[in-house]
């Protein structure tokens, strides 16, 4: 199936992968401007990626998959995903429903649709989460 991931992801960056993941990535260079920001500017490059060419990848709770709680996913980890949710969340969230339904719109549009809407899950709450390659 890489053949097919491929062309989806092809697919996936000319119809609007492009302008998410470039999305991401400003949101990562307006963090990287503080400090304090720079673990989250950091996470925004990461699932940038992944909004460029998303089939084929998958993010998982890192506590889930490691078993041992972090930083990012314990109770600091809520506080630095209640101020990315105010900040810069909603707003990706809001651009990716918007890709979405565009999407929905055709039925050869609806993978793309449904990875958008998963992709708009991960930007109310990434700190904690961590991209994986699937199988």
């Amino acid at each position: 199936m890489p053949i097919l991931r491929l062309i989806f992801n092809i697919a996936w960056f000319i119809l609007g992968g492009f302008v998410m993941g470039l999305a991401w990535w400003l949101a990562g260079l307006l963090c990287f401007i503080s400090i304090i920001g720079i673990p989250f500017g950091r996470a925004c490059f990461v699932i940038g990626e992944m909004a460029f060419w998303p089939f084929g990848q998958d993010n998982i709770n890192r506590k889930a998959l490691t078993g041992v709680e972090d930083i990012g996913t314990g109770p600091l980890g809520l506080v630095g995903n209640i101020v990315w949710f105010l900040f810069f969340g909603v707003w990706l969230a809001i651009g990716h429903i918007t890709h979405a339904l565009a999407c929905f719109v055709t039925i050869i549009g609806i993978p793309f649709g449904i990875a958008h809407l998963k992709l708009a899950l991960l930007s109310l709450t990434p700190i904690g989460q961590t991209i994986t390659a699937k199988a």
